[in-house]
């Protein structure tokens, strides 16, 4: 009788033992499922940063831009100022260059169909009605 009420005892130890077992357990589980939120809180908060500073740096940049446009008001107020004639300079050069570059096309056209009457005189002759023939 006294070994049956011990063998119960030493189950109820080790039922007691398991589920002590399965709570240490089931808190590890909520710690780690703590630990994955604090990292996922973590990563919201890193990825919030990244667009603060994005915004930051797109802030900067038109802030340059309004800047820059500030400038070129204050330069055309005084009378162009230097920079604003280099520039406009620049812009002449590369239209004077486009137009040379054209009027040299036009002149290798104009050699090229020179190539094939003996003088301008002739080549006006192809062209146009001879006095002498009509």
């Amino acid at each position: 009788m006294e070994e049956v009420e011990r063998e119960r005892k030493r189950e109820r130890e080790r039922e007691r033992e398991r589920e002590r077992e399965r709570e240490r357990e089931r808190e590890r589980e909520r710690e780690r499922e703590r630990e994955r939120e604090r990292e996922r809180a973590r990563e919201r908060e890193r990825v919030r940063e990244r667009e603060r500073e994005r915004e930051r740096e797109s802030e900067r940049v038109r802030e340059r831009e309004r800047e820059r446009k500030r400038e070129r008001k204050r330069e055309r107020e005084r009378g162009g100022g230097e920079k604003e004639r280099e520039r406009k300079k620049e812009q002449e050069n590369k239209r004077e260059s486009k137009r040379e570059r054209e009027r040299e096309r036009e002149r290798e056209r104009e050699r090229e169909r020179g190539d094939e009457g003996s003088s301008a005189e002739g080549r006006r002759h192809e062209y146009q009605p001879c006095p002498i023939c009509n």
